[in-house]
């Protein structure tokens, strides 16, 4: 890579800051047939303890959501606690799933990152525009 990082890649968000607790938060369709790789980050604050946010990936054939199905990815990096004493980031694997849920987070800080590359979605079929969502967490307050 070349020049400045801004100058190499794009940055959007799926949706502004929420609370969490009021609303499936549905992200916007974003189109990955420009780029090789997308890193989806959810940026969220400390909440009440069994609130855990559940990150969920789809792909579709356009920025409409058309014939949208899961996206399943297996690694997920996050960064837990009080953020301003936490490291590196933590690898973490699981079986293949569209979904992902740190079951202690809720009461956290944390940062939770998810890469996909183009080779991921199903682009035989036309698959290029994909999409972050997370679902109501509960009843406590939660800003993500």
């Amino acid at each position: 890579m070349q020049g400045n990082l801004l100058e190499n890649l794009q940055i959007s968000s799926a949706f502004v800051p929420v609370d969490m607790q009021t609303a499936a938060n549905t992200g916007d369709w974003a189109n990955m047939a420009p780029f090789r790789k997308i890193v989806c980050v959810l940026f969220k604050s400390a909440g009440t303890a069994g609130d855990d946010p559940v990150i969920t990936l789809e792909q579709a054939t356009s920025n409409a959501g058309a014939g949208n199905k899961a996206l399943n990815f297996t690694t997920i990096y996050s960064k837990v606690g009080t953020l301003t004493s936490v490291g590196q980031f933590t690898k973490i694997t699981q079986a293949a799933a569209n979904t992902y849920e740190d079951e202690t987070s809720a009461e956290s800080q944390a940062i939770i990152a998810i890469e996909i590359d183009e080779s991921d979605l199903d682009t035989a079929n036309g698959y290029t525009h994909i999409q972050m969502s997370v679902g109501d967490v509960g009843s406590n307050a939660q800003l993500g």
